[in-house]
């Protein structure tokens, strides 16, 4: 097999090599878009052993469908630049994975719903951002002008969306702050690690919300905090508080995590600047930042009826954690009744 190079360049050079002659001379857009690591540009050699190879999503008009898809089909080699065209993993028979479709049919089975025609409320909320990231974060290697106003209007939520969600997500910070001391007070060590390691990770989303970037689904969710701006020191903090063997050291790393994303939230300038150090939790000795005061601040500039009316439950990216749900919209979407 040949050696690896970034599936995204692969894709390049197959849809300018064999996808553009196979479609034509007609106006259509094509990325490396939808499912996979190499989206995102995660891929790395692990990569080449499950689902990876050259293949491209080609966007047309309806029209042109059929007679493109039977030209793909009948056209392409069996491999490309040493990799195998037609490649399955786990049941899957290998195939190509050349996608023709139109837009709306294509946003519909990557989203749930078409988003060139319009985008509510509820499709915000209930679509998982590893799915809207499988629209914008791929390679686009040609397109007609179909492509990029979705990927615009796609690229990150409406501000009354984010701000409510970045309350949502204050919310969860504050639900278990004080748990960390409490479960190591009743001797519950692996409880008290747990907690930290959820308040870990609830800020490392957090950080990504902070920073207008979509998180991905849990592999991939420390690589995509990784590549966040971090010169204040905020992933070194949150890896002293989960590697952190005694309560102490756990409390004050997560003290200084909490610090640092409270600065964070001040730089935004989207509230009035909050008091970003640690306090007691009531009378009981456990350190915390007090994530309430934040949660209202965000909640202030929420004012859309449409968004504040669901109180704090969150998107769906808040509230379940289910790969076999977020990655089906078929599943998914049933959940927009949520917000109805």
């Amino acid at each position: 097999m040949a050696e690896f190079r970034a599936a995204a360049e692969v894709a390049a050079g197959f849809h300018t090599d064999v996808i553009a002659p196979l479609v034509g001379d007609i106006g259509y857009a094509a990325g490396l878009l939808g499912w996979g690591s190499d989206v995102l540009g995660y891929d790395t050699a692990r990569s080449m052993d499950h689902g990876w190879g050259p293949r491209v999503t080609v966007l047309v008009d309806a029209d042109e469908v059929e007679r493109v898809r039977k030209a793909v089909d009948d056209g392409l080699p069996d491999e490309y630049d040493g990799y195998p065209v037609r490649f399955g993993w786990d049941s899957l028979t290998p195939q190509h994975h050349v996608t023709v479709s139109t837009l709306g049919d294509w946003l519909t089975g990557q989203l749930g719903f078409d988003a060139s025609q319009s985008i509510a409320v509820a499709d915000w909320l209930v679509t998982p951002q590893q799915q809207l990231l499988g629209v914008v974060a791929g390679q686009v290697y040609t397109d007609d002008g179909r492509l990029a106003p979705v990927r615009a209007a796609l690229s990150w939520y409406p501000d009354q969306i984010w701000h409510w969600l970045m309350a949502c997500q204050w919310s969860r910070i504050a639900q278990e702050e004080a748990f960390v001391q409490r479960t190591d007070e009743v001797g519950d060590v692996l409880g008290s690690r747990v907690v930290a390691a959820r308040l870990t990770r609830d800020l490392m989303r957090l950080a990504l919300l902070q920073s207008r970037t979509y998180a991905p689904y849990t592999k991939w969710l420390g690589t995509a905090f990784a590549r966040l701006d971090d010169s204040d020191g905020l992933a070194s903090a949150l890896s002293r508080a989960v590697d952190a063997a005694s309560y102490a050291d756990r409390e004050q790393a997560l003290v200084t995590a909490y610090e640092l994303v409270a600065r964070r939230h001040n730089a935004l300038g989207i509230t009035d600047e909050l008091d970003t150090s640690p306090r007691p939790y009531f009378d009981r000795p456990a350190q915390v930042i007090g994530a309430d005061r934040f949660v209202q601040a965000c909640l202030a500039n929420v004012t859309d009826e449409a968004v504040k009316r669901h109180g704090l439950i969150g998107s769906i990216d808040q509230y379940v954690d289910n790969t076999d749900v977020l990655s089906n919209p078929q599943v998914y979407r049933k959940l927009a009744a949520v917000y109805r």
